[in-house]
Parts: structure tokens; sequence; C-alpha cells
């Protein structure tokens, strides 16, 4: 059940106010909300952080194009011959700074962090609130969530462009980039920031960030940075997970938030989806659905289908295969229907399968435009896997520790559990595998290959280019109308 709902209308025209010359402020009315007359309730305060959530759901993210972006560069996903030529350079990488679903990327997070810096510039004013109206610890914990907010925000930018605009305070003066390692000591603050104020998941409304979804979050960046052992601090704080005994929970409506979900990006028609295709990057309006099923579905636009690469990588008896595609045979429909060879059937032949997670069909026989299903962008067999990681890399670690992590991911998939005495590298292989079979389709996985380096494996005879392809440039709406940024500051190749 969703407990939230993130889009916020009117603190849309509060940003637009905020931003606008300042010779407009002098037209405005004075019984209208603005920024001098806003955070006078805590309605007020929580509508401010409901909109920082809002820009999640856009199509410039999760109701779109971050998800085909990501899994084509990973290779997990391949295009059929419908998929849209935007969609197409991020197979091939032959994207470059025109790109509308960069430029849409680049826009919906900076004004997701645009919304954060609202809320923050005005923690004076929220603090000053008396008790009466907003508790100490209510204020803590919203102050928490934009932090969060701006945290994970950056955190999706960094890997996509390296070197980024730092913005802590509303501006609508364009900023230079400054150097990845100052924007993840952002994050980092920002996260450390989240992880004392917001309030536990056995207390916190659903669909709100957490205290332990900051800590995840925080040893996932520290990890990046290969501070193995600081993440490995930051994930041992996650606690009170499991796994979902049932796989597939993960990847159904009505089974959200359950005892493997860290934190979720929500969605839920049936609060209003009037907005969906104006979304792409402000947050406004109401758009609580995710275009994902119908994309993916191969009974609906089948716009892309599972790579045979991906396919081969499972191990026989594996239960995450039958979980995470359709193939022939595979039951749908509450079990009332079989899928055959022609539902896989596309203008280039028959596929060997389809995507199930984040899929409809377990419960009808179509997809439509409209989905409900949450993203879980960060499980807690995700973090096993992480722990597993810094503990076999970490100066010291203990191998044996790190395969158990392992095979606590292992044992729910019904595979052989690995032997307590493999090598350091033997670990690593595994864990390539485990990641890649575990999160299939959840949009890590390109990240996973670009900072183990080994993309030039994994990716060779795809087009990508070692030394630009890591990397998307900076869009060309930017580099063109911030005077801190010109074309000639753009990524390398670009």
């Amino acid at each position: 059940m969703k407990k939230i709902k993130y889009i916020v209308v009117v603190l849309s025209g509060i940003l637009a106010i905020n931003s606008c010359d300042t010779k407009d402020l002098e037209l405005n009315n004075p019984n209208a909300l603005s920024p001098e007359t806003f955070f006078k309730t805590k309605n007020q305060v929580q509508s401010a952080v409901n909109a920082c959530y809002a820009n999640l759901q856009t199509r410039g993210l999760y109701a779109r194009h971050i998800f085909f972006a990501l899994d084509l560069m990973s290779q997990e996903a391949k295009g059929n011959p419908q998929l849209e030529g935007n969609k197409v350079p991020f197979s091939n990488f032959t994207f470059d700074a025109s790109s509308d679903i960069i430029q849409y990327f680049w826009e919906t997070c900076f004004l997701g962090i645009s919304k954060t810096n609202f809320l923050l510039d005005n923690e004076e004013k929220i603090q000053a609130l008396p008790n009466s109206i907003l508790t100490q610890e209510q204020k803590n914990k919203f102050l928490g969530e934009a932090h969060f907010l701006r945290a994970y925000y950056y955190f999706l930018l960094v890997p996509r462009f390296g070197d980024l605009p730092i913005y802590t305070t509303q501006t609508t003066e364009g900023k230079a980039r400054s150097s990845k390692e100052e924007v993840y000591k952002l994050i980092e603050a920002d996260l450390d920031f989240a992880s004392k104020n917001l309030l536990s998941k056995t207390v916190e409304d659903k669909g709100r960030a957490t205290k332990e979804a900051a800590f995840a979050y925080l040893g996932k960046v520290l990890l990046y940075q290969k501070k193995y052992d600081e993440a490995l601090t930051a994930f041992n704080k996650v606690t009170g997970f499991t796994l979902e005994t049932n796989f597939y929970n993960n990847f159904m409506d009505e089974t959200e938030h359950g005892p493997e979900s860290i934190f979720e990006i929500e969605y839920d028609e049936t609060l209003g989806v009037g907005d969906k295709w104006g979304s792409d990057t402000a947050g406004d309006g109401v758009a609580e659905s995710t275009l994902r099923g119908q994309e993916y579905g191969n009974l609906g636009w089948f716009n892309v289908y599972p790579s045979d690469n991906l396919l081969d990588e499972y191990e026989a008896g594996d239960k995450r295969f039958g979980d995470t595609f359709y193939v022939p045979g595979s039951k749908y429909n509450n079990g009332n229907n079989t899928m055959t060879a022609a539902n896989f059937t596309s203008s280039a032949g028959i596929r060997r399968a389809g995507w199930k997670k984040y899929q409809n069909y377990y419960k009808r026989t179509d997809e439509n435009l409209d989905s409900s299903i949450n993203f879980k962008v960060m499980r807690y067999s995700d973090v096993l896997l992480m722990k597993a990681e810094c503990e076999s890399l970490r100066t010291g670690g203990v191998q044996s520790t790190a395969i158990g992590y392992i095979n606590e991911v292992r044992f729910r998939a019904n595979v052989p559990l690995l032997p307590t005495t493999l090598t350091k590298d033997q670990v690593f292989t595994a864990l390539v595998h485990e990641r890649k079979v575990e999160l299939a389709g959840e949009q890590v996985r390109f990240d996973d290959i670009i900072r183990w380096g080994i993309a030039n494996t994994a990716l060779a005879g795809t087009g990508f280019q070692t030394g630009k392809s890591e990397l998307w440039p900076i869009p060309n709406r930017e580099t063109s109308s911030n005077p801190n940024i010109k074309p000639s500051d753009n990524n390398p190749g670009y």
C-alpha cells in the first residue's frame, strides 16, 4: 500500500517564483503562497519535502528513460527493430550531447536538487516553528529527507557525468563543474546527516527515506570510491532486513515494501496519471505511473528483450531465471494462461525470452500505458553482495566471510553454495556472476562493470570506447545556457 503522494502541484509555483527575475516578484499576489509566506505549518513543510521526491517519477528518470539507457548500455537488454531512435544509441554507444534522454536526465536531477535546496535554504524558518506545530524529531527527519534526496540525485549524476556543478543553495546562476571527488564529499555529508536524523523503517511511513536507506547508500557511495572498510561499517548498520522467501515478491505491486526493500521509487496510478506524458523533467502535476511494463512487455510494445548473454549467465536450476524472464511455457495471468513462442515475436524473428521483472502479466493478460509497480532501487540482497565485495577486497579481508554473504543470496536461488575455500580472485569472479543474475534489469550492471574495470571485455563488440563511453556528455542545452560550462569543457570524446 502506498503511504505518500509525491506530486505537490502548488509547490511548483513557489519554486518558479523563487527562480524568476526580481522585477517579477513585485507583481506577486500578496495573498498567494511564496517563499516568504511558506513554511508556516506542518503540511507546508511536508509538501515541500514531497515535492523533492517527485522528480524521481519523471520520464527523465524512472517513468521511462533511465531503465532503457542503463539496461541497453549494460547489454542486459537488446532493442527490437521498433525501438525508438533516441534509445538505440545507448546500445551501441553512439549517443552525443544532443540526446534528449541525456538532457532530460540532467535537468530532472538538477531540478530535484533545486527543490531540496529550496527546503534546506529555509531551515531556519522550519527550526523556528513551535513544537506544537512541528516537533524537533519531525523537523530533523524532514531535513534529513532533503539531504538524502539531494545525495540521491547527485549519486545518479556522478557516475553518468563525472565532474559536476555543485549547488547547495537555490540560484539562477549556472556554476562551473567541480571534481567528482568534491561531489562525493557532498553526497557523503548529506547521507551522514540523513543517517543521523531520518526515522527508522520501523516507524517511518512507507515510501519515505529511512535511516537504513541512508546507511545503505552511504555504503554504496563509499564502495564506488573503493573505501572498503568505511563502506562495510555503513553497510553493517543496515539492520532489520531479510531476503524475501519468494524472489518475485520484489517485483509485484501487491508485495511492495517487503522485508527486503530498503528504498523504492513510488508509483500508484490510482492517484492520477494525467501529467505523465508532459513530465520529462519538472516533476510537476500528477504522473503516478511508469511505462516500464508497456515498454518491456513481450505482449506489449516489446521494445527490448533480454540479451542472449544475460540469459546464458544463469546456472541450471536457478529459480531467479523463471522470476526474471518469461519464456515459452511460462504461466501468466494468475496461472490461467501460458506463453507460447508466438508471444515473443518481433519483426526480426522470435526472441528467446521477455522480461518478467516489473511486468503486470502475473495478474493480467496485457500491459497498458500505466503501471503502479514500484522500482526497488535498493534491496537487501544488493547490500549483502556489496558487503561481500567490501570484505573480499579490503586489506585483511576474510574470504570465507565474503563467501557467506554471497551464499545467503544463492541459497534463496536454489543454486549450489560456494565453497568457503575460494581465493580472492575466485570470490571476485563469483561476485561478478552473482550481481549479474540477482540484479538483472535493475540498472546496476553498467556501473558495476565500469567501476570493476572490466568494460573492455564485458562490452566487447558493442561500440564501447575506453576513455569516452564510461561517461555521458554534458547536454547541449546546459553548455549553451550556462556560461561556466562551455562545449569545450565537455567530457573526453564529446
